[in-house]
């Protein structure tokens, strides 16, 4: 079986998906679609903002849902030019990446994906600004260790983003990074400070939740056409009676990416691809299964050199 992935917010860069525009002018479809629900230029946000730009939440989100859905756009449109379909069985994304899944599997419109990533983005930036936060990835270290250490913490931090099984991501309050990492240290961990605005998928973006809820409210969700992973509950999610409280709650709850993968691959899954800017959700796969293909494609030279044909 084969799977979508989609890449997750830190992914950005200037010019990301230009060359494939270029090469696929069908998928102007996605940038004016994009353009009209945002109220910006897209393909402006996308090739000409600095990265300082790019990577503000509300920009950074939209900007990487755009460019994993043209990457995948201009992926499907050359195997049908060729003859040789890509039919994937599942999808799956790292956080934000969620949303492009749920398009490519027919859950919501185009539009109004947009829509919901846009109220998503500007929420959890408004968030990130009321409410100081930090994160940081910790190698080299079992996430049960990781989780023992951040609940013995004097002050509010938590994990958040289990990646791989050497590599797990935690946020809360600077205080809280600052107390964990000396004792991460201290065990020979290695720890890297993320360049982020908050302390996302923790409680602190509770606020971000209850105010995207309400535009999520507002979407008609359908019961998708392959099988769609789940972050939260990290493994196939078959309930879908209830969308717009489980994306709400996505946002403060950890992404269990390795118990996606793990699920995924007894499901039967052994080619995974990674649509959208950045390698990062290819390195995890490799990095937590084994005997299995992984590639990411991003633009026209790792389109043109993909495993995905027949």
């Amino acid at each position: 079986m084969k799977i979508a992935l989609f890449s997750g917010q830190g992914s950005q860069y200037p010019g990301m998906g230009r060359d494939i525009n270029e090469a696929f002018p069908h998928t102007d479809e996605i940038y004016n679609t994009a353009s009209e629900v945002l109220g910006y230029d897209m393909k402006k946000v996308c090739f000409d903002s600095d990265i300082e730009e790019l990577s503000r939440t509300k920009y950074a989100q939209p900007a990487i849902l755009t460019t994993s859905l043209v990457c995948i756009s201009a992926a499907l449109n050359k195997c049908h030019t060729n003859g040789t379909p890509f039919a994937f069985g599942g999808v799956a994304g790292h956080s934000l990446g969620e949303y492009a899944a749920m398009a490519m599997a027919g859950m919501v419109s185009l539009e109004d994906v947009f829509t919901l990533i846009k109220a998503r983005a500007e929420a959890m930036e408004e968030a990130a600004s009321a409410t100081k936060g930090a994160m940081a990835a910790i190698m080299k270290l079992a996430p049960e260790k990781i989780e023992e250490v951040c609940n013995n913490a004097s002050n509010y931090v938590t994990a958040v983003n289990y990646n791989s099984p050497q590599q797990t991501v935690i946020a809360g309050t600077p205080e809280g990074i600052a107390e964990v990492s000396e004792v991460f240290a201290g065990m020979k961990a290695r720890v890297i400070t993320l360049n982020v605005a908050g302390a996302f998928h923790s409680k602190l973006m509770q606020p971000a939740a209850d105010k995207f809820l309400e535009t999520a409210k507002t979407i008609t969700f359908r019961a998708p056409q392959v099988k769609y992973y789940s972050n939260v509950t990290g493994g196939e999610l078959t309930d879908f009676s209830n969308m717009p409280e489980l994306l709400a709650k996505h946002i403060v709850s950890p992404v269990r990416f390795t118990s996606e993968l793990n699920q995924m691959k007894n499901d039967g899954a052994d080619i995974f691809a990674e649509f959208g800017p950045g390698k990062t959700l290819t390195g995890l796969v490799k990095k937590t299964l084994s005997d299995v293909k992984a590639f990411n494609i991003e633009n026209t030279d790792t389109l043109e050199g993909a495993e995905i044909y027949g």
